[in-house]
């Protein structure tokens, strides 16, 4: 029993054998192996990898320009004092992704909806430009689009008699954004108008000047403008720096009651209060739920059948 005492003490003795450090020994040898593969394995040169930078940059870029923003530039006097002919503008391509629809006051790039533009001169960029345009480092020269403030929305009633304000739902706009010395329609009074579902009614800031809604009622959309063509909301003037500003929503379309749209438009009817234009989708969605509900009903009561 002495002896296997002493033998299990051992190892603890003076002059006795310690006990090899495997985990110490180990991580110097991997460390060895980690600097040979180091060695092995050298570094790309910064020329080498600069191709790889660029196509990835180019790619957010294009990104960033079809779902996030994208600069446009203002080519016309119709926004003064609000934009001025060559300010760069950002525009928000995220909401409408979500299905945010524009709202009254906000600053919108829309496509040409019905050849608003016919006569208008074409730019003719190079090819630099068309390839920084198309990725989003430049505005388009090409694209066919307008800007313009919204003044009304689907089911909204709108007018403005000569001498008046423009109103909307009954309610009186008053607007500090309009150019100084311009009126609100003294040159293309109109209305009353409501606007119909998924359309939207637009004005420029400097009304006369703005060839608007009001100047193409007699076209295929009447002059409204559907928000399938919105491209986005403008939100900042990003160039030239000395102009970098906000586009907030005025306080004038934040008023009381604007929003209390009339009875037969909140019932789904169209401008001339005979197209059903809410109701529609509804009525056919549940005509078409009534024979699958049926057919369940008819299912579940009939129960297991033996064979």
């Amino acid at each position: 029993m002495g002896d296997v005492a002493v033998g299990a003490r051992s190892g603890r003795d003076e002059g006795g054998e310690e006990p090899k450090d495997f985990s110490r020994s180990d991580a110097v040898e991997n460390d060895g192996d980690a600097k040979d593969g180091a060695a092995a394995r050298p570094h790309r040169s910064f020329w080498k990898e600069l191709p790889l930078l660029v196509g990835i940059a180019l790619l957010l870029a294009l990104l960033i320009k079809t779902f996030l923003v994208q600069a446009f530039s203002i080519p016309s006097d119709s926004m003064q004092n609000t934009l001025q002919r060559g300010d760069r503008v950002l525009v928000d391509k995220l909401t409408p992704w979500f299905g945010s629809e524009p709202e009254r006051g906000e600053v919108v790039v829309f496509h040409d909806p019905a050849n608003w533009l016919s006569g208008e001169p074409t730019p003719d960029p190079n090819i630099a430009q068309k390839a920084l345009s198309w990725i989003g480092l430049m505005p388009s020269a090409e694209e066919k689009d307008l800007i313009k403030r919204t003044i009304a929305i689907g089911g909204d009633t709108v007018e403005c008699k000569k001498g008046g304000p423009v109103v909307v739902n009954g309610k009186e706009l008053d607007e500090p954004y309009i150019y100084p010395g311009n009126t609100p329609c003294d040159d293309f009074p109109f209305g009353p108008l409501t606007v119909p579902k998924g359309k939207i009614w637009v004005m420029g800031d400097h009304r006369q000047n703005s060839q608007d809604s009001r100047y193409h009622q007699q076209d295929s959309t009447h002059g409204f403008v559907p928000v399938s063509d919105v491209v986005g909301r403008a939100v900042v003037v990003a160039w030239p720096v000395t102009r970098w500003s906000t586009l907030p929503v005025p306080d004038t379309f934040d008023q009381p009651g604007i929003g209390t749209q009339t009875k037969a438009t909140a019932l789904g009817l169209g401008a001339a209060g005979l197209a059903p234009v809410g109701l529609g989708p509804a009525a056919l969605g549940f005509a078409g739920a009534v024979p699958v509900a049926l057919w369940r009903r008819r299912r579940l009561t009939a129960g297991p059948t033996g064979r």
